[in-house]
């Protein structure tokens, strides 16, 4: 929508509401993105939100579908009032795949709101109090194979470098090895090798991060690797213990010699606030993909504002999942920094025109109306929806025994 049309829009009494919502699947490779269009019925106003879940595609497609009966006639700008319709004529408490469907139109009304008045998201969350966006990738720029496979101390460090290279001075990786209630001496020994040729590789300007995928099946294994990789200064080590037990974390938190993050599988406000009141973690990461969206996540940001924890979203999703977290972070105080895996594909920005444009290790503030983005629709079309890869399947110990990914 343009300039001319936003005043005329302003300039007329005509109601906003909302007449229709459509999911657009598009395969990117190992996940599928869920864009979400929202339609009104003032011509060119729409916005666009994603609602990506890996391995749960077909059901938050469906659940979308499901959810857009109570809204249809209502106004997009009422956000609040429409998410209450979501969660509270649900009935049934919706878990991640209802959250997860339910953000995605979030931002979609978002990007609505901000273009019906010519204004950035950011200036609807309470406006800038940053001048740029800390990010961090993950190797291979977030392509999922480099992501997860990566335990070989040359590959590891190799594409460590690359990252680096291409700007960024923070990144992430994946190498706690799967397992079970105890760590054994040459997995300790091994993950504090990795960590120690990562750090020879990058210096010690670059902040390394571990996501321990909740692998650890106990606080004993958890705080073995950790005690393995604190001598090499990492910047936070990511779920060490499965989430939904407060207590674990607490411990592991209060005995770690370093900071402690989680937070990704929460859902909703109610879910954070235990581990947040409880002091569990240093770092919290919402996804705001997952976790009813970005009203809901700078609820989340405001009480762990008053227990003096810092906000680092998760988001391994899509370009439009990147730009709803680039507003949050804009205007949320006690940001820290912000995942993003725009090298997923090599096609990652043909799909999107996108206000996301990097600097080294940073976002810029982007000034378009709303989100600022619009889907190729046509490029989009190109990468139909593909089942997705059960890359988890490989979560199985020597003896056979099944655990966390």
């Amino acid at each position: 929508m343009n300039l001319d049309d936003n005043n005329a829009l302003r300039g007329t009494d005509t109601p906003i509401r909302i007449t229709d919502i459509q999911t657009l699947v598009v395969n990117a490779e190992m996940r599928n993105w869920i864009f979400v269009k929202v339609l009104t019925n003032q011509p060119g106003l729409y916005g666009w939100g994603e609602a990506s879940l890996n391995w749960k595609t077909r059901a938050v497609a469906g659940t979308i579908e499901d959810l857009k009966t109570l809204l249809i006639g209502r106004d997009p700008r009422d956000i609040e009032q429409c998410l209450r319709a979501m969660n509270k004529f649900s009935y049934y408490r919706l878990g991640i795949i209802g959250a997860t469907a339910i953000s995605g139109i979030e931002h979609a009304l978002w990007d609505i709101f901000g273009k019906s008045l010519d204004v950035p998201v950011w200036r609807l969350l309470g406006g800038q109090v940053r001048d740029k966006v800390r990010l961090y990738t993950h190797l291979g720029l977030g392509k999922m194979t480099a992501v997860y496979d990566t335990f070989d101390h040359g590959a590891l460090r190799d594409q460590a470098l690359s990252v680096v290279e291409a700007g960024y001075d923070a990144l992430k990786v994946v190498f706690i090895p799967y397992g079970n209630h105890l760590s054994s001496i040459p997995d300790r020994k091994h993950v504090g090798r990795l960590m120690e040729t990562l750090r020879t590789a990058v210096g010690d300007s670059v902040d390394i991060m571990i996501d321990f995928h909740g692998r650890p099946a106990s606080i004993a294994a958890a705080l073995g690797y950790i005690e393995a990789l604190a001598p090499y200064g990492p910047m936070f080590c990511e779920e060490p213990v499965q989430p939904g037990d407060t207590a674990a974390l607490i411990e592991v938190t209060r005995r770690a010699p370093c900071p402690i993050a989680s937070g990704e599988r929460l859902v909703g406000f109610k879910e954070f606030v235990p581990v947040l009141t409880g002091k569990a973690v240093h770092i919290i990461q919402p996804d705001l993909n997952h976790t009813g969206g970005l009203l809901e996540g700078k609820r989340i940001a405001a009480l762990a504002d008053a227990e003096l924890i810092g906000v680092a979203p998760h988001n391994p999703n899509g370009p439009l999942a990147g730009v709803a977290a680039l507003h949050f972070a804009i205007s949320t105080p006690n940001f820290v920094i912000q995942e993003e895996m725009s090298g997923a594909v090599p096609w990652y920005d043909e799909v999107v025109d996108s206000p996301v444009k990097r600097t080294g290790s940073y976002w810029e503030v982007p000034q378009r109306a709303g989100l600022g983005v619009e889907i190729n629709e046509a490029a989009a079309a190109k990468h139909p929806f593909k089942p997705e890869v059960q890359h988890a399947t490989s979560a199985v110990l020597p003896d056979g025994t099944i655990v966390d990914w």
